[in-house]
């Protein structure tokens, strides 16, 4: 995505969806695609894309910054039983 330039301020609605509280994003404030990354700092609420990685690189990337597999994520023992002779004709 090509960086662009700070844009000026501008005043926008926020209003309540079920529970949550949700902001009318201008066209020109528009982001691709349909998931969003929200955090603070301070007082503030930055929102920016989710990006998926493009080549090997980023994706190798990506995965050394999630936390290791746990004991809750080693798959179960599941009991091979031997095949059996089918009939097939």
């Amino acid at each position: 995505m090509p960086v662009s330039m700070p844009s000026r301020p501008k005043e926008v609605k926020l209003f309540r969806n079920n529970r949550s509280q949700a902001v009318r994003i201008p066209a020109e404030f528009e982001l691709p695609g349909d998931r969003v990354l929200i955090h603070r700092e301070g007082d503030k609420l930055i929102i920016e894309p989710v990006t998926k990685p493009s080549n090997i690189v980023e994706l190798i990337a990506a995965r050394k910054t999630e936390s290791p597999l746990g004991l809750k994520d080693e798959f179960p023992e599941i009991e091979d039983m031997p095949a059996k002779p089918e009939n097939i004709f």
